[in-house]
């Protein structure tokens, strides 16, 4: 099929736009970018040093591939790597990464709500979504199937677990735990994301014991390192639990897992 671009719209002359694509007016499709098949975009829209797989659509507004907000950018080749089927709607922000070489990538069937923001060289991967005005700083990496709640934060470098659910106005700067529901500032784990598990078709058996293995995590009467041995000897051969496992022995930043004293809205003693 034949594409339909209005006349208003700018195209670099370095940009490849595949078959079937739809630009709506004044939309700015600039340096290093390709529009694969069937992709739908919307007025104002501005585009720069991206690949934009196949069926994606992009609303009104939305700005992707624009220069990271990093102080040590010195505008090197880097890019922003979008996957097939994603909607991101109006006024969404997705930056290129900062490093030579590096992308900023969103995987497949992801929805990011209007003013959401994927900072530089932040990989997300499929089935995520982030509700409107959630906030990824730059090198964060977000699981498959993740939610990320309207208006939630998140510092930079850290990690959200696959098929984790994180409620609005939330704020991490730890690790988020696979398989959880967090909330609160800073967000910590209050059990497992039992309906988006069921959703994404975890029998029942694996419910049960990410269920107990996120309360032994969130206990008080074991420290983690404690917790992880139980949980390995209990469960040991689930693939979810044992991926549980070794997110929490890989975490660099450590992982957000109990309540402590000087959260948020709580006086200090």
């Amino acid at each position: 099929m034949a594409n339909k671009i209005h006349p208003s719209v700018v195209i670099h002359e370095s940009a490849k736009i595949a078959e079937n694509v739809e630009i709506g007016a004044y939309t700015i499709i600039g340096e290093n970018t390709i529009i694969e098949e069937g992709c739908k975009i919307g007025e104002n829209a501005n585009i720069q040093f991206a690949h934009i797989g196949k069926n994606t659509r992009i609303s009104p507004f939305a700005s992707i591939g624009g220069e990271p907000q990093d102080l040590g950018y010195k505008n090197e080749k880097t890019g922003v790597i979008i996957g097939e089927n994603c909607w991101i709607r109006e006024f969404s922000t997705i930056n290129r990464a900062s490093g030579e070489g590096s992308n900023t990538i969103i995987g497949n069937n992801c929805l990011l709500m209007a003013y959401t923001h994927v900072a530089h060289n932040c990989v997300l991967g499929d089935n995520v979504i982030m509700a409107n005005a959630a906030t990824l700083g730059g090198h964060c990496h977000v699981g498959f199937g993740v939610f990320l709640g309207g208006q939630s934060v998140f510092h930079q470098n850290l990690r959200i677990g696959d098929m984790a659910i994180v409620s609005g106005a939330s704020a991490a700067r730890l690790d988020i735990i696979p398989y959880c529901k967090a909330e609160g500032i800073p967000a910590i784990p209050m059990g497992t994301n039992a309906i988006g598990l069921r959703r994404k078709d975890v029998d029942k058996e694996s419910r049960d014991a990410l269920h107990k293995a996120i309360r032994l995590l969130k206990s008080d009467e074991y420290n983690t390192t404690q917790a992880l041995e139980l949980i390995e000897a209990e469960f040991k051969g689930n693939k979810y639990v044992d991926n549980l496992v070794e997110f929490v022995k890989s975490s660099k930043r450590g992982c957000s897992l109990k309540r402590h004293k000087t959260t948020f809205g709580q006086d200090e003693e």
